[in-house]
């Protein structure tokens, strides 16, 4: 399914995003958390290997949520929309 752009979106869909962003960015920290534990204890109990450097391929995919989250920001400013908690 091809993601629409935010700004083809109904208000009503934008807010349904904003939920679902809200819940990706707490399951990427706790992902990213648990790569970095897994890092760390690679490196402590084997040296350096794959696993020590295996968070850093998840950066572009973190840099382009915290992209796409700055947009939602903006989209919602520009609608004059908040998010109930």
């Amino acid at each position: 399914m091809i993601q629409k752009d935010l700004s083809e979106l109904t208000d009503e869909e934008l807010l349904m995003e904003g939920k679902k962003i809200k819940s990706t960015n707490i399951v990427n920290a706790v992902l990213f958390g648990v790569m970095i534990g897994v890092a760390t204890y690679s490196t402590i109990r084997n040296g350096f290997g794959i696993l020590t450097f295996f968070p850093l391929l998840f950066i572009q995919m973190l840099i382009k949520n915290r992209a796409r989250k700055k947009a939602f920001e903006n989209q919602l400013k520009e609608r004059n929309l908040t998010i109930g908690k």
